[in-house]
């Protein structure tokens, strides 16, 4: 049977704002997400989540004793300096001191991201991404962390997604601001954040700390759903546009001439161009040869058609299968593969597409030295049956993806580690607490929490380093 290397890390990952709650404690300002998800319409809201800020003892003595050896924590920016770029606080630093602490005490080596969907609210009125003082002010967050943590951090992400951030905000509308379809807005803050990377990595490098420092993307594969050449046309464009253009900035160092052709086409459909700075290639360029790893973020791939209507896209946040809509004019629609299931939320379950994406990578981004699969897992309306959870069919998920990995690993490709989104059940942004992820299922109004039948599962994977199969583990 295939074995994981050695020292291969097998880990789950958290976010700020998704676990820790307390949002009114230690001194905490508030991020855009606070505002938003107390308008009276709103159906959740993350003032408690998971309770991380108190449970974090709890969580990680689990993650010990389920056989994990890696975590994925943020730091919210508004923990640590409440309006986003004025006074730093003791109070907001010194939990992390403790959660860090923590981790280590347990064995369980922290993955730290710097910026996990979380703006400082203050700094999101400002325009966020798209406002360029925003890059300053991020860096010197970034510059605290690092002075504070830095000698127990090894591992340290700027930002999380950023491909997920735009989308959300500028092309779904899902994200605050809400604004549908703005492609150009998207690509010029998806810019801002690849310059905000660059200069974190810089940052970092300067200070000669013992650790590393990387990037974490969602990257999705695009087939065409025909090989009609319009159809490979669309799936081309929105692979240039969710995945090659910040490949190609953060480990070429530039935009490639193919990329930029399509990043100008879709500036110019509404009237934009992409605004760049005369420092910004040198910057890209230096910083190209630093990043030390990239965390792959992977759930599913999407199966794109040629598009000539107007753009109208739906999201289910609610389970309900089959209401998903995607599809944007001058890119192209998303469109079900018979071919291959998906969730109840519409995500086709491709594990090849993994596979694909780490083999891409390898050959045409060599620099990227290691990858981690910083996420992946599976939503389920789990059943909460005399406290037992059989979530057999996130276990099926899990090792299909698992065997995906192996099969990038034998074909050449550095990976260090897997992490399972989440650890325990957390809030999910636009699904509220219904959409379950977790290791460890969260009774959301006694916060107690309940190991699932995957973390048996993963416990035994993580012990023999081999993918078992669900029956295996009782």
């Amino acid at each position: 049977m295939r074995q994981f290397p050695e020292q291969f890390i097998f880990g789950a990952a958290t976010a700020a704002y998704q676990a820790e709650g307390a949002v009114g404690e230690g001194g905490r300002g508030p991020c855009y997400w606070d505002e938003f998800l107390h308008r009276p319409e709103s159906r959740f809201n993350g003032d408690v989540a998971s309770d991380f800020y108190h449970q974090y003892p709890v969580d990680l003595k689990l993650s010990n004793e389920y056989g994990l050896n890696g975590i994925r924590i943020s730091i919210a920016w508004s923990r640590v300096i409440p309006d986003g770029k004025g006074e730093v606080s003791e109070e907001g630093l010194a939990f992390y001191d403790r959660l860090i602490d923590e981790c280590i005490a347990q064995g369980v080596e922290p993955f730290v991201t710097l910026h996990h969907f979380d703006t400082p609210l203050p700094l999101f009125k400002e325009g966020d991404w798209l406002n360029r003082d925003n890059i300053d002010h991020f860096v010197r967050f970034a510059e605290v962390c690092f002075d504070r943590f830095g000698d127990r951090v090894k591992k340290w992400v700027s930002i999380n997604e950023p491909w997920s951030v735009v989308a959300g905000q500028y092309i779904i509308g899902h994200f605050p601001p809400n604004i549908k379809y703005d492609v150009a807005k998207a690509i010029q803050a998806m810019h801002h954040m690849m310059i905000a990377h660059a200069r974190v990595v810089e940052a970092y490098k300067e200070r000669n700390l013992n650790g590393e420092v990387g990037i974490i993307h969602i990257l999705e594969s695009k087939y065409p759903i025909t090989d009609r050449p319009e159809d490979v046309e669309a799936a081309r464009v929105e692979d240039t546009l969710a995945n090659a253009f910040m490949l190609d900035a953060c480990f070429k160092g530039r935009y490639s001439e193919e990329t930029l052709r399509v990043i100008n086409h879709l500036m110019a459909l509404q009237g934009e161009s992409l605004r760049v700075e005369p420092d910004d290639e040198a910057l890209l360029e230096r910083a190209s040869r630093l990043n030390d790893f990239l965390g792959v973020n992977y759930y599913a791939s999407h199966f794109i058609a040629h598009h000539d209507g107007e753009s109208g896209i739906h999201h289910n946040g609610t389970g309900e299968k089959g209401t998903s809509v995607f599809g944007l004019k001058g890119i192209g629609k998303r469109v079900t593969n018979p071919d291959v299931p998906t969730t109840d939320w519409d995500w086709p379950i491709y594990p090849k597409g993994l596979t694909d994406m780490l083999t891409r990578v390898h050959r045409e981004y060599p620099s990227y030295k290691t990858a981690y699969v910083t996420e992946n897992g599976m939503g389920y309306k789990d059943d909460f049956q005399d406290g037992f959870i059989d979530d057999t069919p996130r276990i099926d998920y899990i090792a299909q993806h698992l065997d995906a990995i192996l099969d990038a690993i034998e074909a050449g490709v550095d990976v260090q580690g897997y992490f399972l989104w989440s650890l325990m059940d957390v809030l999910s942004w636009t699904n509220g607490f219904n959409k379950r992820y977790g290791l460890f299922y969260v009774d959301f109004e006694t916060q107690e929490r309940y190991a699932k039948k995957s973390a048996r599962w993963m416990r035994e994977v993580a012990n023999r380093r081999q993918v078992l199969q669900p029956e295996d583990v009782k």
